[in-house]
């Protein structure tokens, strides 16, 4: 997958590199509106969360458990916005598994909003 930036992340200088294991790489994402926002991908190509193997599925956790320390340490979050985008529908912009990890403070406007908040509004109604 020569032409996949989270293949190639090393080589992304957007993006930082946290953490590693033998199978992922937590990247640090420079967002004005998103400070101390990570994602999570496995080193081998995985198109979504559905393809993960049992061992990236616990390599995955290693470091979902390292990521919020760090965060919890540098960012103090009142809490988390945590997911997988999959699919189309799902809105992923890159067709490579990767898991956002997201601190949340309770002083942000749409603070107490989850994940669907948006998707269960009657402006995302199906016709």
């Amino acid at each position: 997958m020569n032409s996949c930036v989270l293949c190639n992340y090393a080589k992304d200088a957007e993006q930082t590199i946290l953490f590693e294991n033998d199978l992922y790489a937590c990247l640090s994402q420079h967002e004005e509106n998103l400070v101390g926002s990570c994602v999570i991908i496995p080193k081998a190509h995985r198109k979504t969360v559905f393809d993960l193997t049992p061992a990236e599925w616990e390599a995955t956790k290693d470091l979902i458990d390292k990521t919020k320390a760090y965060l919890d340490t540098k960012y103090s979050p009142d809490g988390y916005t945590i997911g997988w985008n999959c699919g189309l529908a799902g809105g992923p912009n890159i067709s490579h598994a990767h898991l956002h990890i997201i601190p949340r403070h309770a002083d942000e406007p749409y603070a107490g909003r989850g994940i669907r908040s948006w998707i269960k509004s009657e402006e995302n109604r199906r016709q």
